[in-house]
């Protein structure tokens, strides 16, 4: 919900400094959509990173080299912060991976709703019930999940290969090489698409039942 109100007060900023004219052009709008996902995405990063850098490592350790429990685990990062780089060495992997992913997520979201507005589901947006706009949430919130987790793969894959213990100290371009580009590109795809198109749709689904709860309305349509 933090990222998704972030995304919305940086949308309207850079609306109002564009100005009517260039904000509803179809060119600037998406280019506005990308600036203000990407703006939102880099202050939830800082928040969400330490937490990231301890699941990593507990996903990653050996049976019994680290605590298991969340609440250890955060402590134990603390403790070799030194080590483990806590609480923000992880944060510009992160960024290389959670922004892409998360301009995909919202551009293709708002590109697909405007899509169903244009071309399905073309009375006016309120003659629709609620259900009807918000079913139209989901579909694009899932559409959108799929092709924002085929962008970002590539880069979460080399974070989760950054945070083993067999990987330490090797760079970046070093456990690409290793892996392989088809390899990169693909292991692990199709369980990561099913998931973010399913959890990126109950995303946009509960964040508009919230705004149409609170008398905003649903995103997108006139």
């Amino acid at each position: 919900m933090f990222k998704y109100g972030l995304y919305d007060v940086f949308k309207d900023l850079y609306m109002n400094i564009a100005g009517e004219e260039i904000s509803s052009n179809s060119t600037y709008k998406g280019a506005i959509w990308c600036a203000a996902s990407a703006s939102a995405e880099v202050f939830a990063d800082v928040a969400l990173c330490p937490f990231e850098m301890t699941k990593v490592r507990i996903q990653t350790s050996m049976t019994g080299t680290f605590p298991t429990g969340f609440g250890a685990a955060l402590a134990a990062m603390r403790q070799f912060r030194i080590e483990t780089r806590f609480p923000f060495g992880s944060l510009v992997p992160l960024w290389s991976r959670q922004i892409p992913y998360t301009m995909a997520k919202f551009f293709f979201f708002e590109k697909t709703v405007e899509q169903f507005y244009t071309h399905v589901f073309t009375n006016p947006k309120d003659t629709y019930s609620k259900l009807t706009q918000l079913g139209i949430t989901f579909a694009s919130g899932y559409i959108a999940g799929v092709i924002s987790a085929v962008v970002s793969h590539p880069a979460d894959t080399l974070v989760s290969l950054r945070g083993r213990v067999e990987n330490k100290g090797k760079s970046t371009q070093q456990l690409a090489r290793e892996l392989g580009f088809v390899r990169l590109m693909t292991k692990g795809l199709g369980t990561r698409v099913l998931m973010f198109g399913t959890l990126t749709g109950f995303q946009w689904w509960i964040y508009d039942s919230f705004k149409t709860a609170t008398g905003m309305g649903t995103t997108g349509g006139k």
